[in-house]
């Protein structure tokens, strides 16, 4: 992808946050020159993976195939292992109509996923097998706490509001109708690095064009830029 693409899409997306009365906390908009100024104090952003996520998952589409997420607050892996700190993570995503996030599940995260506002957000389910394909058996999840079956392969809709729980392992495809939607998530602590299973194989983070210098930092960045830790 190209900086000046990323760029473009991270101030259309705050603009899309902000109408739909979310905003983004100060780290956000630190530029890459006050991101070289900050210190030890800052670490827990760079280690957590917190800020800007922009990826068209390798398909070289973003309209099409691709995704805009910001961290806002995440544990770390390890955190599970002493039971201390965070062990939780929120994201905010903004999802373009008929823009797809590619099949995928999670090893160790489970999450509800909220329509924040917009359009509907649709939302295509499958078990996983024991050797990682999709299973033809039908699909139970809680939407809102109500539980519900689906068939393997269907979708569910969520309207501006509704959420859906979705477990490890679970297979899950999606994308925007009717319109650009703003989409919330819970989590447990979120490993970009090594816990997303795709079902067929995507470029996560995308190699980047430099043709214009950054607005502000994706945290694929940080290392780059920051030298406090």
């Amino acid at each position: 992808m190209k900086r000046s693409q990323i760029n473009s899409i991270m101030r259309s997306a705050d603009e899309f946050i902000r109408r739909h009365g979310f905003l983004l906390p100060p780290f956000a908009y630190w530029t890459p020159d006050q991101w070289r100024t900050k210190g030890p104090e800052s670490a827990e952003i760079v280690r957590n993976q917190l800020g800007w996520d922009i990826t068209d998952f390798g398909s070289g589409d973003f309209d099409k195939v691709g995704l805009f997420l910001f961290t806002v607050r995440n544990g770390h892996p390890e955190n599970w292992k002493t039971k201390q700190g965070k062990l939780y993570a929120e994201k905010i995503l903004v999802v373009q109509d008929q823009q797809i996030t590619p099949m995928h599940f999670h090893w160790s995260k489970a999450e509800d996923i909220i329509n924040r506002g917009g359009g509907k957000l649709v939302i295509q389910l499958f078990n996983s097998t024991p050797d990682d394909r999709l299973a033809d058996t039908p699909v139970e999840v809680s939407t809102d706490g109500v539980l519900r079956t689906v068939k393997a392969g269907d979708v569910v809709r969520l309207e501006p509001g509704e959420s859906i729980t979705l477990p490890t392992r679970l297979y899950h495809k999606f994308w925007g109708e009717g319109g650009k939607v703003l989409v919330g998530e819970v989590s447990l602590v979120n490993d970009d690095k090594t816990d997303n299973r795709f079902y067929e194989s995507v470029g996560r983070f995308p190699a980047i064009e430099e043709d214009e210098s950054p607005f502000h930092l994706l945290y694929s960045d940080y290392a780059r830029h920051y030298k406090g830790a």
